[in-house]
């Protein structure tokens, strides 16, 4: 077994999935009406801290990924910010990568693009797309994380946005990609 490293957390996705992640690894994306009364440094403040709480006061190894939205909801709640938990939908990327006579990015994309536009049919206000790893690691043909697998994962997230922004009017929706 390979050791955790000592600045890692293993955080538990919805799908069972863990992935091992620093506190700089994770992305916050906020609603517009929060992040015009947020500045972009409290916020990796406030996640940094959350990470540590959980890391180090708690001494724990694995978090949940419900565990941790929910511990920085109450911290941005102390600092001022009017953080409601809001409906959000899942949606697995690894399932939309499962058919390998398909795994292509040709096919995949547009999937993407379809699943999100069904899932703004349903006007929920937080986005969530968990196993993205997997996801990518199927994509690429991949058996170990590698530096095309890296620049997949940021194309995902940089269409998922693309897409947000072109399908969705400013109502304040937030998007999650782990």
């Amino acid at each position: 077994m390979i050791a955790l490293h000592s600045d890692c957390l293993l955080l538990e996705l919805p799908d069972g999935q863990t992935l091992p992640c620093s506190a700089e690894m994770i992305s916050i994306e906020v609603s517009a009406e929060i992040a015009a009364a947020l500045d972009p440094e409290l916020l990796r403040h406030a996640t940094a801290s959350v990470f540590h709480y959980f890391k180090n006061d708690l001494t724990r190894q694995t978090v949940t990924l419900g565990e941790f939205v929910e511990a920085l909801e109450k911290v941005l709640r102390h600092l001022g910010l009017a953080v409601c938990p809001p409906p959000a939908a899942e949606n697995d990327l690894s399932r939309l990568a499962r058919n390998p006579a398909e795994n292509l990015e040709l096919f995949f994309f547009p999937r993407l693009r379809d699943e999100l536009r069904a899932q703004l049919r349903r006007s929920p206000r937080v986005l969530r797309f968990c196993g993205l790893r997997g996801c990518v690691k199927r994509l690429a043909g991949a058996r170990r994380w590698s530096r095309r697998c890296e620049q997949l994962q940021e194309q995902i997230v940089d269409y998922l946005r693309g897409c947000l922004r072109a399908e969705a009017q400013p109502d304040g929706r937030a998007l999650v990609v782990a």
